[in-house]
């Protein structure tokens, strides 16, 4: 049987540990689900993933409303490397609501008890930014894994967070991307087809099971924990600005992206897992992000505008006449009709907000 123990009881006192998520972002994310976790109230949870960027929020803002809605709940969440979590987290040390299983997403052995709710956020590999031959066998095993544990113990509903990289690439002549867009092979990535491929094990294990499946194909994001030194270039542009490094582009500054503030991105997540579900047992898929679409040099400015405005920003190239605009923006209609969900922080905002908790992490 796997060793499943209390975050509080390996609690050691680390140094270089960061700062919890600003108190005003928890705040936004209760007042917005609130109503929601009703749902929760005395359940389990397990969460692949919970140690990254969508896994961290995912844990600060579970902690924070189970004490706030004295909810009850608990998370076990799944960990490669537990101790190094914790050297990062330590104010996640005290919280009795979430546990930590050592293992690998691939692998790992299924912890007791039954769980009514499952996060599958993993990607299964020590170097993501690198993307190795053998991540999309790896994403793959890891999905048909967290799928086997929610069979065996009794899972209600599974959350997988997909990505919008399963559409391939983004035609030009379309603004926003649909979550019925058939997608093109053009452009489809690896991590692309591995994506698709988990969809695909996930359907057909909620087929067959009778657990009730959402797909959330999330786009770009920005907020606190977010690498500012790996290819995110709104990460990228923000580190530059705080360093006072002139912000420079190596294309032509017209790809065009969009950006959901990462407490919007918990509301959302928080929303697909404990919404009520009615009477449909088709999975349900949404595109998870902002439709308020930006260019990279328009981003860049943007980011020079709200942080230093003495930053010179370069571009390398020109844009070539008739060229396409490469395009990443999801149409996130479906998300706001029929679950009420929109970005509710504007990416100016977002940018001072990720900035300010890196500046006072530093």
């Amino acid at each position: 049987m796997p060793v499943v123990r209390s975050i509080k009881a390996i609690h050691e006192v680390y140094a270089g540990g960061v700062k919890p998520l600003p108190a005003e972002d928890l705040e936004h994310i209760l007042r917005h689900t609130g109503p929601l976790w009703d749902a929760a109230r005395g359940r389990r949870i397990f969460i692949s993933g919970g140690t990254g960027f969508f896994g961290v929020w995912l844990l600060e803002s579970l902690a924070f409303c189970n004490r706030r809605l004295d909810l009850d709940l608990s998370a076990t969440v799944l960990s490669r490397d537990p101790v190094r979590f914790l050297r990062r987290l330590p104010h996640l040390a005290h919280e009795d609501s979430v546990r930590l299983l050592h293992g690998d997403v691939r692998d790992f052995a299924f912890p007791a008890g039954s769980f009514d709710y499952v996060i599958h956020g993993a990607t299964p590999t020590s170097g993501d930014e690198a993307r190795p031959p053998e991540l999309p066998a790896n994403m793959v095993a890891g999905a048909a894994r967290m799928l086997e544990m929610a069979k065996a113990r009794g899972t209600r509903r599974f959350l997988f967070t997909s990505s919008g990289a399963v559409y391939g690439e983004q035609p030009d002549q379309m603004s926003h991307i649909l979550e019925d867009y058939p997608g093109s092979s053009n452009g489809l990535t690896a991590y692309g087809e591995a994506k698709l491929e988990s969809e695909r094990v996930c359907r057909q294990c909620a087929q067959e099971s009778g657990i009730e499946l959402a797909l959330a194909r999330c786009f770009t994001f920005v907020g606190p924990h977010l690498p500012l030194d790996l290819n995110f270039a709104i990460g990228n542009f923000i580190g530059d600005a705080l360093a006072g490094r002139t912000i420079r582009i190596g294309g032509d500054g017209t790809p065009v992206r969009s950006y959901l503030y990462a407490a919007d991105l918990a509301i959302w997540l928080w929303t697909l897992l404990l919404q009520p579900v009615g009477v449909s047992s088709e999975p349900q898929v949404y595109n998870v992000g902002s439709g308020e679409a930006i260019s990279i040099e328009e981003l860049a400015r943007m980011v020079v505008e709200e942080l230093n405005s003495s930053l010179r920003v370069e571009i390398a190239q020109t844009q070539k006449p008739g060229a396409p605009r490469q395009r990443y923006v999801p149409d996130v209609t479906k998300a706001e009709k029929q679950l009420g969900l929109r970005p509710l922080i504007p990416l100016r905002q977002a940018i001072r907000r990720t900035a300010d908790w890196y500046s006072k992490t530093s």
